[in-house]
């Protein structure tokens, strides 16, 4: 029998073993951030291949732009202010990997004095660079070159985009 809200220790197991039988998701978390004449922050990871935007995975319980901040500040010593969502992608299982879904944030412009002094901190970046966005598009991989378009477009309209593994979802 199922327990009932009168009995807050059973109720809350009962919600307890419901929670834990629920799908988890993997979450990222990147951000746009762009120096002053108008170039977007790249990063090359040294555990995979290719180029990406600046960001990573979420922990367990943090809030996306949260991890996204975080990830800056563990990887590139940047302290930014996340300023809006761009970009939600719900990216379908492939190779040994579940399902995830991807923010991208806009992080606004960096100052001039913090393009000077851009370096790798940890040993997950080999390289930093702001490139404008036809020449990073050649760096990045299909899905998440797509994901770079439609957070493109969502700063110049406003309008957050949905996407279903990189690709408008309507």
């Amino acid at each position: 029998m199922r327990p009932s809200p009168a009995d807050p220790v059973a109720w809350n197991a009962y919600l307890a073993e419901g929670n834990a039988r629920q799908a988890r998701k993997r979450v990222a978390a990147d951000v746009i951030l762009r120096d002053h004449a108008g170039r977007v922050l790249a990063v090359n990871p040294t555990y995979k291949e290719g180029w990406d935007l600046p960001g990573g995975m979420a922990e367990g319980n943090e809030p996306p732009h949260d991890a996204a901040a975080r990830e800056l500040r563990e990887e590139l010593g940047l302290t930014v202010r996340v300023r809006g969502l761009l970009v939600v992608d719900w990216v379908a299982p492939h190779g040994p990997w579940d399902d995830q879904i991807a923010f991208i944030f806009d992080a606004g412009t960096i100052s001039a004095e913090d393009v000077t002094t851009l370096r790798p901190h940890d040993d997950e970046l080999s390289e930093a660079m702001f490139l404008p966005v036809s020449e990073l598009r050649g760096l990045l991989r299909g899905r998440l070159q797509r994901r770079l378009d439609a957070a493109v477009q969502a700063i110049a309209d406003g309008q957050t985009r949905y996407l279903h593994d990189g690709q408008a979802a309507w």
